[in-house]
């Protein structure tokens, strides 16, 4: 099985390779022309499946796992001795901690990608809009439309010119964050586990769609890095308007944003905004945060449970705005992931690194 570090040789067209994707979206069959073009020795399998289908892999017989090399999948993998052949899984989401725990990750040097680098736009274009709804009063207005009244909200919008944004975690999504917020005249702070003081150290070498992103580093005005909370707080001290939280899931960040973190964002009166992973904030600390004011608000996809149980206190916290999860939807999502694999089966047919490959000791 393929080591961490790509080192096959060249194999322009795949020859010997078979690609088996269990795909949660409704894809044509015409989607996959451009693989077959591209790799015409490559034998491609494809079984539709709901991302959430653990146990897809019984959609799939011994006989066909036995010759697959390839495997992009949601959350499905197959057992050990299934797959022998099995060289690299090329994940749909974002993050991988979903499969972390299972023996194919734990127990192999299997190659693991993620699909970082496809949810960055309509993540971005989610962190900003849930942000000016607050800023504008929209929630307020869209409550005296369903009451059929012609009221003006009794403060004033507060546009985003001259505010400044931190975003935690600069990754795909923080970047396309950040492209957007600099556009509309915000100043822009990032905050990273490793510091990024070199043009080279900037650089994003995760996938991202053309033209969008920030691959050079260039759009935050200041940096922050560290691994101590008082490297995070000085991040979070710096006169923040918009935190956004954008952090894998691993040990080191769950519930790395708790009281004493709002009480430094408290100062500025921050707004909160996480698609990260719900655990990464301590939701009772959240809670006590925008009841009492501390922040002055939050836009949240994720939560601490998730799913959000009937009747918990978050459902009612004050100026709160909830998704269930969605941020990362689009129409054109299938279309993106596509693009993360065919990069991926380039450069393998070229012996080059692959990208968004899956760090087991840092855990993204």
């Amino acid at each position: 099985m393929l080591a961490e570090k790509n080192t096959t040789m060249a194999n322009p067209t795949l020859k010997g390779h078979k690609l088996l994707i269990l795909n949660p979206f409704p894809t044509p069959a015409s989607s996959f022309d451009p693989l077959k073009e591209a790799f015409p020795d490559l034998a491609i399998q494809h079984v539709a499946v709901d991302f959430q289908e653990k146990d897809a892999h019984a959609k799939v017989s011994d006989e066909e796992w036995s010759n697959v090399t390839i495997l992009m999948t949601g959350s499905a993998l197959p057992k050990i001795d299934k797959a022998p052949k099995l060289q690299v899984v090329q994940l749909q989401s974002a993050g991988s901690n979903h499969v972390h725990e299972n023996p194919l990750y734990k127990e192999t040097n299997v190659t693991f990608c993620t699909a970082n680098g496809v949810h960055g736009p309509q993540i971005a274009e989610w962190v900003i809009a849930t942000f000016l709804a607050h800023q504008h009063h929209i929630p307020g207005y869209l409550d005296t439309q369903r009451q059929a009244k012609w009221v003006r909200q009794p403060q004033m919008p507060d546009d985003a010119v001259g505010r400044r944004i931190g975003i935690l975690g600069y990754g795909a999504i923080g970047r396309q964050t950040a492209r957007l917020a600099q556009a509309m005249g915000m100043d822009v702070h990032a905050y990273t586990l490793h510091p990024k003081d070199t043009p080279k150290a900037r650089r994003d070498a995760t996938y991202v769609p053309e033209g969008l992103g920030d691959p050079e580093g260039l759009l935050p005005r200041k940096w922050f890095s560290g691994t101590t909370k008082a490297d995070l707080h000085g991040f979070l001290g710096s006169d923040l308007d918009l935190l956004v939280i954008a952090v894998p899931l691993t040990p080191v960040t769950k519930h790395l944003i708790g009281k004493e973190e709002f009480a430094i964002l408290g100062k500025k009166r921050t707004f909160v905004s996480n698609i990260a992973r719900g655990p990464v904030v301590k939701t009772d600390d959240l809670v006590e945060a925008l009841n009492s004011e501390t922040i002055r608000g939050a836009a949240l996809d994720v939560t601490d449970p998730e799913p959000l149980t009937d009747g918990h206190p978050l459902w009612s916290a004050k100026n709160v705005i909830i998704t269930p999860h969605i941020s990362g939807m689009s129409s054109k999502l299938a279309e993106r992931v596509l693009g993360v694999l065919q990069q991926n089966l380039t450069n393998l047919s070229q012996g080059a690194d692959l990208v968004n490959r899956v760090n087991r000791k840092e855990g993204y």
